[in-house]
């Protein structure tokens, strides 16, 4: 009778076992298990949960590097590229390093921007005091949020950052009466980068412009994951793609000609955005979106005496 029982109680406990195995893999699945999984993984690019059914063919094989290759040498104090796709990283030179992004920081203007208003919102256009890249925003003048987007991105105009950042109000949620203007849209800036656990990120102002007492500061790994999160939004993705672009005020008398700043767009094959950044103390920076061969790839080059150069040397490197 007591091995009955044993052999009973032994079955009852692998029948446990077997259950809490099946939903903990049921979990990890999930989209929530995902989520976890992503919140407490502190390595970049997560890795994607993927169940053994799926087949390996299903990615392209990544570049392998051949006996006499040789790694890149760059001026960049920070540097990454990532196979979106499989999460592997190409190559890496200090993507933890704490560094300047300049206009970089627009990508993440940009999203707080597209979550606040409607793109077809008109904002007027306040009293701007900002040095830098500008469209040439007038006092009084109203534009519909679409095309501050396209100036913010396209031109990296930091009046059109300021703009909007000017006529932002937080959702009543996070304040009774709704916490409103430039210093509400950073805290967002922040809050944002803190959900998508940009870990080393900090942002003082929606341009990206160096100054204060507290730096605006990110890195390699972080800019490469907000830029992957950005370019999964079609609105974002069609704006950074754009060579050049017309926008008017809302009667039509102001117009603004917006040039992309990004030199390799159009020249190098499979360069798709997404954003440059330049000051004095950051030097020059540049995130890059390609795909070429059935590879989706970002490139996130920072503190370089070349962007464009060595991040077409790097793509050369890789392809």
């Amino acid at each position: 009778m007591i091995k009955l029982l044993t052999k009973k109680n032994n079955y009852l406990f692998f029948l446990m076992l077997s259950f809490v195995f099946v939903a903990s893999c049921a979990l990890a699945l999930s989209p929530a298990g995902t989520m976890v999984y992503e919140k407490i993984s502190k390595a970049w690019p997560v890795r994607a949960l993927v169940s053994n059914a799926i087949s390996k063919k299903e990615f392209p094989p990544n570049p392998v590097i051949s006996k006499d290759a040789t790694f890149p040498i760059f001026s960049a104090q920070g540097a990454l590229a990532v196979d979106l796709p499989s999460g592997v990283t190409l190559f890496e030179k200090d993507a933890d390093k704490a560094l300047l992004p300049a206009s970089t920081t627009k990508i993440v203007t940009a999203l707080v921007a597209m979550g606040a208003f409607n793109k077809d919102d008109v904002i007027e256009v306040g009293k701007i005091a900002i040095e830098g890249q500008k469209m040439g925003l007038k006092k009084g003048e109203k534009i519909k949020v679409s095309d501050l987007l396209y100036g913010l991105l396209v031109y990296s105009a930091n009046d059109a950052a300021e703009a909007l950042a000017q006529n932002y109000c937080a959702p009543r949620s996070f304040s009774e009466v709704g916490l409103c203007g430039r210093d509400a849209f950073v805290v967002a800036m922040n809050n944002f980068a803190q959900s998508l656990h940009l870990e080393n990120t900090n942002f003082t102002n929606p341009s990206g412009l160096d100054g204060g007492r507290n730096h605006i500061v990110s890195t390699a790994r972080d800019l490469i994951r907000v830029s992957s999160y950005a370019m999964k939004n079609s609105e974002f993705a069609k704006i950074v793609a754009t060579k050049e672009i017309t926008v008017k005020s809302i009667d039509g008398k102001i117009a603004h000609k917006l040039t992309n700043v990004n030199e390799l767009l159009g020249k190098v094959p499979g360069v798709l955005g997404v954003k440059t950044g330049w000051t004095e103390g950051a030097r020059e920076n540049l995130i890059t979106y390609i795909e070429r061969d059935g590879h989706k790839i970002m490139i996130a080059v920072l503190g370089s005496q070349d962007r464009f150069g060595e991040t077409k040397e790097l793509i050369n490197w890789i392809f």
